[in-house]
């Protein structure tokens, strides 16, 4: 019997959503309306950019349903409404602003267009440590790899994904380093050494 179904979405990476996809998503006489913004790495991204198949339930899902995008309708404000809103903290304007919803790419550009107007501002990466009392980064974070994409469709393994980010801290680390005294470069490339000959072993 024709319906519409309305569910919550979560950028089909959470809710009923994935449910309803589940039983949908094969039936080539379905359509999939999407009135929302699907962030990088979401589901809902991955079946706008054109996945023939994603897991769901532990379940390899044909995509065979028509797939539309309303790309109106998002009730999230964009760079201009967010600029016209902090514009009106005149009196006290903001200490600080933490940017920390958008794409990892425009959420740095966005804390920066603040701090042109003269807004203390920065996007806080991934493990960041800051201390509020002193307004100060006490521990650099990092941006971890995106997930990709495998054959299916479905994501990559998360703890593969973090070790992989894990490599560039250290890669970011060692370029740092240099310049140090020798007796602590080659203490911590034995030590860097050990470890790793303990993993392979």
């Amino acid at each position: 019997t024709p319906k519409v179904i309305i569910s919550a979405s979560g950028m089909c990476d959470a809710g009923r959503i994935r449910h309803h996809l589940k039983h949908n998503l094969w039936r080539p006489e379905c359509t999939i309306l999407f009135v929302g913004y699907q962030g990088e790495g979401t589901l809902g991204r991955q079946l706008l950019e054109g996945a023939d198949r994603v897991k769901l339930f532990g379940e390899e899902i044909a995509v065979c349903a028509h797939l539309e995008n309303f790309t109106g309708l998002s009730s999230h404000a964009d760079r201009d409404h967010l600029l016209k809103w902090i514009s009106g903290f005149t009196d006290p304007k903001p200490e600080h602003v933490f940017v920390v919803h958008g794409d990892r790419e425009v959420a740095p550009h966005f804390a920066q267009t603040l701090v042109n107007m003269g807004i203390p501002a920065h996007a806080p990466q991934y493990t960041e440590v800051y201390d509020l009392a002193a307004n100060t980064v006490l521990e650099r974070g990092y941006l971890p790899e995106r997930k990709v994409k495998a054959v299916s469709g479905s994501k990559g393994a998360p703890a593969y994904e973090r070790l992989v980010s894990v490599s560039g801290m250290l890669t970011e680390f060692i370029k740092r380093s240099r310049g140090r005294d020798n007796k602590s470069l080659a203490k911590y490339a034995a030590e860097l050494r050990q470890l790793l000959e303990r993993w392979e072993a």
